[in-house]
């Protein structure tokens, strides 16, 4: 089936002539019962922005292919390396005022009160499903000391800065990444104060390339600390979602989340329940594993729009574990993350 597959692949020509296997652009090619996944290594990172669409007709044709049952292609680009001068961290730079980068339209942090609710799942799945829904979506992992977001989304490269300043994000599945963890070793831990963590959120804002975007989602840490505070006083933040499970162990952190950010004058845009309920694929029983409705209950009380009652579910924490968020796909949970993208869109949130 391997041949079949890249015979198919040869068929699609990219900018500047060839195809993806001429080019030899097909990367990590695997099959197994039925599904298909690969990546697509763009030259760089501006054609990876428009080879998106590419990346999309590809899953179509190889989905066509007999015997094949799901296929799941990440598009990115070639590795470049960035020049020693390049340093991450180190006390922030004085501001004139809150800064936002030039053609990013919105930016919106995704926000919990506590670890361990989903909320880099959530945050990497929701900026799948606005870039499918036709938006323009940047998607900055700020969890400085646990960066997920280069495992969740598929990609591993450092970035390149072509002259030790400007910093060239990373494209994939259609979304404009940047993670501290791309800069850093990721075997090494990061034992920075906070004024190293402020510098670097300073970094990955300011000197980042993000180019034209409807919305930037910033994923934050856990908690109501520097990177927090940086984010609110330091850019124009559009609001803050916050995520957590039903628990009232998590909803006790999400009122502090919430607190900290009405203190810090960020509007609330809504709040999503994850982990909402367990739906057995084996039988069909519905299960409430951390109770049911709490958030709902939360955003009720605050006044604020719940966004969406997401399920717990394996398919969604191997993609994750894969590289290609489960909104990539299809299925149950990719349309619960349609219709989350659609109603923020609808509400006039992006």
């Amino acid at each position: 089936m391997e041949e079949i597959i890249r015979k198919e692949l040869a068929r699609f020509e990219i900018p500047g002539g060839g195809d993806l296997i001429s080019r030899d652009l097909i990367r990590a090619l695997n099959i197994e019962d039925g599904v298909v996944r690969y990546v697509i290594e763009a030259p760089s990172p501006e054609m990876a922005r428009q080879m998106e669409p590419l990346r999309a007709a590809t899953e179509r044709a190889v989905a066509s292919i007999s015997g094949v049952r799901e296929v799941h292609a990440v598009l990115t680009a070639h590795e470049a390396k960035a020049p020693p001068s390049l340093k991450v961290g180190g006390h922030p730079k004085p501001q004139a005022g809150p800064m936002k980068p030039a053609g990013v339209k919105r930016i919106i942090a995704i926000a919990s009160g506590k670890g361990g609710v989903g909320k880099s799942t959530v945050s990497s799945n929701l900026a799948v499903a606005l870039a499918r829904a036709g938006k323009k979506v940047g998607l900055l992992d700020a969890d400085i000391y646990g960066p997920s977001q280069p495992r969740m989304m598929g990609v591993s490269q450092r970035p390149a800065s072509p002259d030790g300043k400007i910093i060239e994000p990373l494209v994939a599945h259609g979304v404009t990444m940047m993670s501290i963890g791309l800069m850093l070793d990721p075997a090494k831990a990061v034992v920075w104060r906070g004024p190293m963590l402020m510098g670097a959120l300073q970094q990955m804002l300011g000197q980042v390339a993000w180019g034209e975007l409807d919305v930037l989602l910033v994923d934050l840490p856990p908690g109501t600390g520097d990177v927090q505070l940086t984010l609110c006083q330091r850019s124009e933040l559009s609001g803050a979602i916050v995520v957590s499970t039903p628990q009232d162990v998590a909803l006790l952190d999400a009122r502090k989340a919430v607190d900290m950010f009405h203190t810090l004058k960020t509007p609330i845009l809504g709040m999503i329940e994850n982990m909402s309920l367990f739906h057995c694929p084996s039988c069909g029983f519905e299960a409430h594993i951390f109770g049911h409705g709490g958030a709902a209950q939360e955003a009720s009380d605050m006044g604020v729009p719940l966004l969406a009652q997401l399920a717990i579910d394996l398919d969604t924490r191997l993609a994750g574990d894969s590289g290609t968020p489960v909104a990539a796909g299809t299925g149950p949970m990719a349309e619960a993350y349609a219709q989350l993208a659609q109603g923020m869109i609808r509400g006039g949130l992006v």
